[in-house]
């Protein structure tokens, strides 16, 4: 890393949580993790983040907030759109039962 940033770097512990790991390949192949970091600020319950670290595994602040924030932003929207569909599908389908 030449130009002193931390884009490259990697999770201490990523190897340790394949779903957390599948998460972020997810974010970075979507494009969320590339470019400039920015600073956020915000008073969140210490519970919370003590909780939600101990479940992740993740020491790090910046990297609980990063994982969050990915796992927001990739979402799965599946059951909303399931219920959306409902009578959609037409009574005499034979959907071989």
């Amino acid at each position: 890393m030449t130009d002193g940033s931390h884009a490259d770097r990697k999770p201490a512990r990523s190897r340790e949580n394949p779903r957390r790991n599948a998460v972020l390949e997810s974010a970075k192949d979507a494009g969320l993790l590339a470019g400039a970091r920015s600073r956020i600020a915000g008073r969140i319950r210490k519970q919370l983040v003590d909780t939600a670290k101990a479940r992740s595994g993740i020491k790090s602040d910046t990297e609980l907030l990063e994982y969050a924030l990915a796992r927001v932003a990739l979402e799965d929207d599946f059951g909303q759109k399931l219920v959306a569909r409902e009578g959609r599908v037409p009574r005499d389908l034979d959907l071989e039962f």
